[in-house]
């Protein structure tokens, strides 16, 4: 899959979601939010609604599949039952597996490494964090939790939860497009 896009099902923690989306846009990312449904609009866990860029039909037929490079980025964010909604959908799973698979980067935050990301089977060996309380979802499957902020492990970022949205964003557009850019950011929210 070639770009970087992030998925949204009803009950996604909103911050985790569009401060992602907004540290990336400020870095020259053209990141898309995909619905996972036929309709564009997603309800966030605090019951705000959100207009996707895409729904997964149009992600579907306007998403080039294939070898992937370590800059393309499937990222998933928190919330439950945000993260189930998307672990659930097995469409959505067999492209991340694909996608990591080929080389793609996955990112995730809060709920999501566990829940998402637990399911692909390359975890075992990778540090990781997510939100507290879901740890063991990571260490059953051979994960090294890391008790941190934002964790970066080869093409696999996690973040701990909706605080370190900004530096979970911040993490990935270092990934993307380098440290020179993310430090810019970074001076520019004055951080």
């Amino acid at each position: 899959m070639k770009g970087t896009y992030i998925f949204l099902a009803d009950g996604f923690e909103i911050s985790e979601a569009l401060t992602t989306v907004d540290m990336l846009r400020r870095g020259g990312v053209n990141v898309k939010t995909v619905s996972i449904y036929s309709d564009r609009i997603v309800t966030s866990s605090n019951r705000i609604p959100v207009i996707a860029d895409m729904s997964f039909g149009e992600f579907k037929a306007a998403t080039s599949f294939g070898p992937c490079l370590p800059s393309d980025v499937m990222i998933f964010p928190g919330g439950m039952p945000g993260s189930s909604n998307l672990a659930a959908f097995g469409k959505l799973m067999d492209i991340m597996r694909q996608h990591y698979s080929e080389g793609g980067t996955v990112a995730a935050i809060c709920a999501a490494p566990a829940v998402v990301l637990s399911l692909l089977p390359e975890i075992s060996g990778k540090r990781m964090t997510c939100y507290d309380g879901f740890e063991e979802k990571l260490t059953e499957k051979g994960a090294e939790y890391v008790k941190e902020g934002v964790v970066a492990d080869g093409n696999m970022i996690t973040g701990r939860g909706p605080g370190w949205a900004v530096q979970f964003g911040l993490k990935i557009l270092e990934h993307i497009r380098g440290g020179e850019i993310a430090a810019k950011v970074k001076a520019g929210l004055m951080l």
